[in-house]
């Protein structure tokens, strides 16, 4: 339990650290954020017309139309422009929340690592390497690339590289300390 729990709160530190890397000195993320210098105009424009806060994609259908609707839609939009936008009425600059909020989550994450590894049978450092690598592709494959199937992110390699280098680093860790 000792294990565990050390284990948990460090490699969730190191989690976290590499994911406060990549989404700041790193860069990343830098192409799913880039800056327009039509954003007063874009902003003044999407309040006016947009009533509540939410993710929009745009063109889309009402929810209650029909099949013959969306066959219509698809021959209308094919090849045109798209968004998929992120409206919020107001901009909560408080970071420190969210930053415990992270931090907690990712030691959870850890923590459930750590459950698992500690039930195998070959408990050596290549073991855990080399189920954290695949834990953190299983994370990147499972959202991030899924996603990106549908939408295009451009910020797919940033959370390629948050997965392959974090879970690379809580494996270095975690097979350290479960050394046998």
């Amino acid at each position: 339990m000792k294990k565990l729990l050390i284990g948990a709160l460090v490699g969730g530190i190191i989690l976290f650290f590499c994911q406060f890397l990549s989404w700041t000195v790193l860069n990343w993320h830098g192409n799913a954020y880039q800056y327009t210098p039509r954003q007063d105009t874009i902003m003044s424009a999407l309040s006016t017309q947009i009533d509540k806060d939410g993710q929009y994609m745009i063109p889309n259908l009402p929810p209650d139309a029909t099949m013959k609707d969306h066959e219509a839609a698809m021959k209308t939009y094919a090849g045109k422009p798209w968004a998929v936008i992120a409206y919020h009425s107001s901009k909560n600059i408080n970071m420190a929340p969210n930053i415990f909020r992270g931090l907690i989550v990712d030691i959870l994450i850890i923590g459930f690592f750590c459950a698992i590894i500690s039930r195998m049978n070959a408990l050596n450092f290549t073991a855990i390497l080399i189920s954290a690598l695949f834990v953190g592709m299983i994370v990147f494959f499972n959202v991030p690339y899924t996603h990106h199937i549908w939408f295009q992110d451009a910020d797919l390699m940033g959370y390629f590289w948050d997965c392959l280098v974090g879970w690379a680093l809580v494996g270095v860790w975690l097979g350290w300390l479960y050394k046998v």
